[in-house]
């Protein structure tokens, strides 16, 4: 792929698609489009008074795609119940159909969506009903102008009653600024999740929307063509731009491909694993040379100011209490699900499958996990300065500074060596929404383990601020191979779904109820700073009322 070339190539079944049949599809299911008074668009029945029902089961349940060949109706609701794959390997050439719910290009044997500039077109050739259009389906420039400049007059006829009755109408629509959705570009779910969560990161938001890294002059001063932290800052600005219409990180993604060379390609990728590639791409433009990936604790570079904390790992000697203790940077912890003693005591593996799901861990239970002495095995004795002998030992770890964003990964995904296999957990996980980190502290663990005796602690951690309060939560549903990645926004105590181009407002206690994988907490006064930041984009009089907000709903 060529530098200039930054939209990616779609998946090959969707290339021989539009080289068999060109834009026709489009074309027939463009009269089937139907959009809400807030821009969001879904397919419709033909018969409009019955509901889209599966040609296999009858079914209605689940996610419903309708072929972009026969325009047969099939449901997915999991790998076992996929009548959408069947379709497509019952009928060759049948492989691209359209998620009804979200109007959106989905490859059947690919099993995710795939992204095409030229069904976008389609689908906002439906938002602007009022346009005329060509025999192309593509708006002229000269109607355009000529139906917004028609339509803008219309607004301003309006009288001050009319504009706060908009304003009632529109109140839902007005999110808070930087929530746009992002378009799925082929697999890329795990992306789009991880950059909604970045984007209201209030440290990491301000350095970027403060020009502090101008990808102008930053390519004006240096021969690199390709540079993560200007993309990053490409992106910034176009969220915070105040559009609302979904956005193609196109380039962006060319860009962290070009960093991670080993995961450039259309399969899905798991989002912590590219969380922590983004921000080392960060900090390997931005960070000190002289720094090593291990050695980078005091970097000021804006991923690691942002994200980094330190960890502490105390190996003690069970024979005289010797400790010897090494310090790593983090930017992130990965936490263990804690296994509920109802399960634990489960003896068959089919119990232990159905009782997973039903079992529920909470974050408190994790981070005691975390910071639970462990003893360590046979192979893995201390060899004691004090005794000058190999030793049982036990090992704790704790931290010893905390990040001013705390990010949570809880593994979900595990492997067995003996059977060769890797599954999901799907056990539920309780959070809460406000989290004090001082118990988890190496100070705290310490004094906890020596008593009052310990007055002092290497300077103790109170620099910084204990107190957190989440702000965004990615979420991980379906099965290992074929998954979706969804982020949650807490934005002025307001939960915000993003699932890649649509952005709805959702109840809290669909976010509690949700499979969290990623957590994002931020000091608690960073949060209650950044919710005064955080602006709501007014009405004007002079704004067309007729153009939806597409990506919202």
């Amino acid at each position: 792929m060529s530098a200039r070339n930054t939209i990616p190539n779609p998946c090959k079944h969707l290339v021989d698609y539009k080289l068999k049949n060109g834009l026709k599809g489009y074309d027939l299911i463009q009269d089937l489009l139907k959009c809400s008074p807030h821009g969001r668009t879904m397919i419709i029945n033909k018969s409009k008074s019955e509901m889209p029902r599966c040609s296999f089961c009858t079914g209605y349940h689940g996610r419903l795609f309708m072929c972009l060949i026969c325009s047969s109706v099939t449901c997915s609701l999991d790998s076992e119940s996929n009548h959408t794959l069947l379709h497509s390997e019952s009928f060759i050439g049948h492989e691209i159909c359209v998620d009804m719910e979200r109007a959106e290009l989905y490859c059947c044997v690919c099993c995710d969506q795939v992204y095409d500039p030229e069904f976008d077109k389609a689908v906002v050739c439906k938002h602007l009903m009022g346009f005329s259009k060509n025999r192309n389906g593509v708006l002229g420039n000269g109607d355009l102008r000529l139906s917004k400049r028609k339509r803008l007059d219309f607004g301003c006829d309006l009288d001050l009653k009319s504009v706060k009755r908009l304003r009632k109408q529109r109140s839902k629509s007005c999110f808070p600024l930087g929530l746009r959705g992002l378009n799925n570009l082929g697999s890329t779910c795990f992306m789009n999740s991880v950059l909604q969560a970045l984007f209201h990161a209030p440290p990491f938001r301000n350095y970027f929307l403060s020009d502090r890294h101008n990808h102008e002059s930053c390519r004006k001063g240096s021969s690199d063509r390709l540079c993560l932290p200007c993309d990053v800052d490409v992106v910034f600005s176009a969220v915070f731009s105040g559009d609302r219409t979904p956005y193609s990180p196109a380039k962006f993604l060319y860009s962290w491909w070009q960093h991670s060379e080993n995961l450039a390609n259309y399969e899905q990728q798991d989002a912590h694993e590219f969380l922590i590639s983004m921000l080392d791409g960060i900090h390997e433009k931005l960070g000190k040379p002289s720094l090593s990936i291990k050695d980078n604790g005091d970097c000021q570079c804006i991923a690691h100011r942002v994200f980094s904390g330190l960890l502490r790992s105390d190996v003690t000697c069970t024979s005289c209490g010797f400790t010897s203790s090494t310090y790593d940077p983090c930017l992130d912890i990965s936490l263990d699900l804690n296994t509920p003693a109802s399960f634990a005591n489960n003896s068959t593996t089919k119990q232990n499958k159905q009782n997973e799901t039903l079992a529920a861990s909470t974050l408190a239970g994790c981070l005691d996990l975390f910071t639970r002495p462990e003893k360590l095995g046979s192979d893995q004795k201390l060899f004691c300065e004090n005794c000058q002998e190999k030793q049982d030992a036990l090992k704790q770890m704790s931290l010893k500074k905390l990040p001013l964003v705390l990010c949570l990964h809880i593994k979900r995904f595990e492997h067995s060596p003996t059977r060769k296999m890797s599954r999901k957990i799907d056990r539920h996980l309780k959070f809460p929404f406000s989290l004090d980190m001082r118990p988890y502290l190496s100070s705290s663990l310490v004094k906890k383990r020596f008593g009052n005796r310990i007055f002092s602690f290497e300077g103790e951690e109170t620099d910084g601020s204990t107190e957190y309060e989440v702000f965004a939560v990615v979420t991980h549903s379906g099965m290992l191979e074929s998954g979706h990645y969804v982020t949650y926004l807490r934005l002025r105590n307001q939960w915000y779904k993003c699932d890649d181009a649509w952005i709805t407002e959702v109840d809290e206690e669909v976010v509690r109820a949700s499979q969290c994988y990623l957590m994002f907490y931020v000091q608690k006064v960073l949060y209650l700073k950044g919710c005064e930041d955080l602006s709501c984009q007014p009405l004007s009089t002079m704004a067309d009322p007729f153009v939806p907000i597409a990506g919202c709903c």
